[in-house]
C-alpha cells in the first residue's frame, strides 16, 4: 500500500504539500493540486484515518449508552443516531452498561482520554452526577430520558402529556375503572408518565385507587404477565389497563390471551413506544407512538453540533397516540 512519501515522489512535491491537498489547508495551485490528486489516484492511496483523527485531537467516534441490548425500544432510535453520524463523517459504538458503573466509568474514561468526541446516552440507570461532570467538559447529549431541571441538553417528549391522552382515550370508550402498569419511580418517565395517568383520572372524576397500580421491577415482557396475573386476581378488576411500555403491555396481552378473556371487550390494552411487535400482536395493541428514529437522528445532530462548539439547545418532539385493535370495541 502506498504511503504519502511515494506520492509526493510521484507528483514531484514535498510530504507537506500532499498533506495540504488532503486536509484542504493551505495554498496549493491549481496545477500542483491536480498532481497531487493525479499521484493519489495512480497509487490508489488512501489516508490513515486514525492519523489524521490524532493530528485533529478527534476520535469522529461517538459513544451511545444504552442499559441492555435486548429492549427493542432502543433500536429506532440507534438508526437515526448511526445514519445521521455516518453522513457527517463519524462512527458510533453501542455502550452496553448493564446498569454497571464499573462499566460506565470504562466508557467515561474513552472520551477523557479523547478515545471517542462524546456521548449520546439512552441509559435511564446512569450516574448522572458523574454524567454531568463529565459535561462540563465533554459533549454530552440525553436521548429519551433525561434529568429534569439539570443542565445536559437533552431530546424526549412530555411523557405526562402522552400518557394523559392515552388515558383520556380509555374513558372516553367508557372505562371508569383504568390500572397502570408501571415501572420503577426512580425513572423519570415512569413518574412523568404516571403523573399523566392521574391527572387524566382526576380530570373526569374518577378514583385514583392503589390496588390497580402496579410497579414492576423492570421493563420484560415477563414481567407485563406478572403485573396483568396479579391485577386479574383482585376482586374488582378494571376494564382497562395503561402500560408505561410496549414491552409490559405485550406482556399484559400475552397473560389475557392465555386466561381465555378477550381485548378489548373484557379489558382494553394500551401500550406506550409504538416498537415494532405493537402491530404484530393479537390483538394489535393501541399505543403512543414515539418518533424514535427522529429522536435518534435529531439526538446525533446534536452532539455533534456541540462537537463543533456550536450551542445547542433540550428539543421536545410530538407524539402520536395509535389506535388500534386493543381498544377498538
Amino acid at each position: 500500500m502506498a504511503n504519502i512519501l511515494e506520492v509526493a515522489r510521484r507528483a514531484g512535491v514535498s510530504s507537506a504539500t500532499v498533506s495540504r491537498v488532503l486536509n484542504k489547508t493551505g495554498t496549493v495551485s491549481s496545477n500542483t493540486r491536480f498532481k497531487v490528486e493525479k499521484a493519489i489516484e495512480e497509487l490508489k492511496y488512501e489516508p490513515s484515518m486514525l492519523g489524521r483523527n490524532l493530528r485533529n485531537s478527534e476520535s469522529r467516534l461517538l459513544l451511545v449508552l444504552i442499559p441492555n441490548f435486548s429492549n427493542p425500544y432502543y433500536t429506532e432510535i440507534i438508526n437515526g443516531i448511526e445514519d445521521y453520524s455516518i453522513a457527517n463523517g463519524y462512527n458510533i459504538l453501542l455502550c452496553e452498561t448493564d446498569s454497571n458503573p464499573d462499566r460506565e466509568n470504562i466508557f467515561f474514561n474513552m472520551v477523557k482520554n479523547k478515545l471517542a468526541d462524546g456521548i449520546i446516552s439512552m441509559d435511564p440507570t446512569v450516574n448522572m452526577q458523574k454524567l454531568t461532570e463529565l459535561a462540563d467538559e465533554h459533549p454530552i447529549i440525553l436521548c429519551s430520558e433525561y434529568d429534569e431541571g439539570g443542565s445536559i441538553p437533552y431530546v424526549a417528549i412530555d411523557n405526562e402529556s402522552a400518557a394523559y391522552k392515552a388515558i383520556k382515550h380509555l374513558i372516553k370508550l367508557g372505562n371508569h375503572n383504568i390500572g397502570l402498569i408501571n415501572t420503577d419511580e426512580k425513572f423519570l418517565y415512569a413518574r412523568q408518565r404516571r403523573k399523566g395517568y392521574e391527572r387524566a383520572l382526576k380530570e373526569f372524576n374518577l378514583p385514583i385507587r392503589n390496588e390497580w397500580i402496579y410497579t414492576t421491577a423492570g421493563l420484560d415482557f415477563q414481567h407485563g404477565v406478572q403485573a396483568m396475573r396479579k391485577l386479574l386476581q383482585l376482586n374488582e378488576k378494571p376494564s382497562a389497563v395503561f402500560a408505561v411500555s410496549d414491552t409490559l403491555a405485550i406482556g399484559a396481552l400475552k397473560e389475557l390471551n392465555v386466561r381465555g378473556l378477550n381485548v378489548p371487550d373484557d379489558l382494553s390494552v394500551v401500550g406506550f413506544d409504538n416498537i415494532s411487535f405493537s402491530n404484530m400482536t393479537t390483538p394489535t395493541l393501541t399505543t403512543v407512538a414515539q418518533p424514535m428514529y427522529k429522536m435518534g437522528f435529531t439526538a446525533a445532530s446534536m452532539l455533534i453540533n456541540s462537537i463543533k462548539g456550536r450551542k445547542v439547545e433540550s428539543v421536545i418532539l410530538d407524539y402520536e397516540l395509535i389506535i388500534r385493535e386493543s381498544t377498538m370495541k
